[in-house]
């Protein structure tokens, strides 16, 4: 669409539509918006983009409503992404610092976020299949069990426990820790059960050499975990109250919605594609899932920064880059608020990678999010 007034006209239909899910005539558009022109060349203008598909018709005597196709348009060419305020980001913040580990950070979170956009929030905890070790500890239990104790760099706490008859003796156990600790610190947990393999094969003690292969088929395990263990969602109650008028799109919805493992699939393939102000976006049919049709999702990867500086705008740092661990998404109607919804799951997936950083889950200052 190379028509310039036509694109104007295409914002201020959705805008409106957004507002007020009302079908948009051509009067209204004249009174609401500073488009230059009379009521009778705006209604050619919305014939014009009928024809090309942007928005349809409901009824004849009616005004016209966006297609999934004029909002994918409005999404890439058109929308104005608004920033969060001053306000919204401090209350993120103390929001979010006030949490006592990972699990409760995650909950919080969605939690925020629904309350934010309105609609449905989805955060997935991060797969320690992309998880990378911070350290180890092993608690001698009984004469011929250890507890080992995993923690990831994305804050989980992995327990198993070991039985072998030819336990280490106190002081040995605690060198083969110091001795993993040093050499496998930042690894993945696949590669560090590599290493402890190394580490097996080099002992002359049979005992020990047992005892470290189990140790490596510990981390071995949970590196097979390849699904994040948890979903954390909020925001049903609120959006069924805002879409009373469409029973039967919400009912579909949230016959979606109970599918965890399919919108796992769908919010981590977003994630992971090219993405358009920070987050990945599908609209209707691009979400492959029928009970999504007539709905949007907005997601958006957090987890681990490598050195840099931290972007104002979309979260991601200067000179390195954030490798994803795990999702931070909304779900609602097409009709959603794009402007707003998009910096506010950009903004929450900031500050879980900021967490991801520093334990205390705090943020730099309240003005490092747009």
């Amino acid at each position: 669409m190379a028509n310039e007034r036509r694109m104007l006209v295409l914002r201020a239909v959705i805008e409106d539509y957004i507002r007020t899910q009302e079908p948009v005539g051509s009067a209204a558009l004249t009174r609401g918006h500073k488009l230059g022109v009379s009521s009778a060349t705006v209604r050619n203008d919305m014939a014009a983009l009928e024809d090309e598909g942007y928005l349809v018709q409901p009824h004849t005597s009616a005004g016209r409503i966006p297609t999934e196709k004029g909002y994918r348009y409005f999404v890439d060419k058109l929308a104005t992404v608004v920033p969060l305020s001053k306000a919204q980001k401090r209350g993120i913040r103390t929001f979010l610092s006030g949490s006592v580990n990972l699990d409760d950070t995650l909950r919080r979170s969605a939690r925020l976020l629904a309350q934010i956009t309105g609609q449905v929030a989805v955060v997935a905890s991060p797969s320690l299949a992309r998880s990378a070790l911070r350290h180890i500890e092993m608690v001698p239990v009984s004469t011929v069990t250890v507890l080992v104790v995993v923690i990831t760099d994305t804050g989980r706490v992995e327990q198993r426990t070991i039985v072998s008859a030819g336990r280490p003796s106190d002081d040995v156990l605690n060198q083969l820790v110091s001795r993993i600790n040093t050499v496998c610190q930042g690894e993945s947990l696949r590669r560090a059960g590599d290493d402890v393999r190394l580490f097996a094969q080099d002992d002359p003690d049979p005992s020990i050499r047992a005892f470290l292969e189990a140790t490596a088929r510990v981390l071995d395990e949970l590196a097979t975990q390849e699904q994040a263990s948890n979903l954390y969602m909020a925001g049903t109650s609120q959006l069924a109250h805002q879409s009373a008028s469409d029973m039967a799109s919400l009912a579909s919805l949230f016959d979606a919605l109970e599918e965890q493992a399919v919108l796992m699939r769908l919010m981590t393939a977003l994630t992971e594609v090219s993405q358009l102000h920070g987050v990945g976006i599908a609209i209707g049919s691009e979400t492959h899932t029928p009970g999504l049709m007539h709905a949007s999702v907005i997601t958006s990867g957090y987890g681990q920064s490598t050195a840099g500086t931290t972007d104002a705008e979309d979260g991601s740092t200067n000179g390195s880059s954030v490798e994803p661990v795990a999702f931070v998404g909304s779900i609602g109607p097409t009709h959603m608020d794009y402007a707003s919804t998009i910096p506010a799951v950009r903004a929450v997936a900031k500050y879980l990678t900021e967490f991801m950083r520093n334990e205390e889950g705090k943020t730099d200052s309240d003005d490092d999010t747009d």
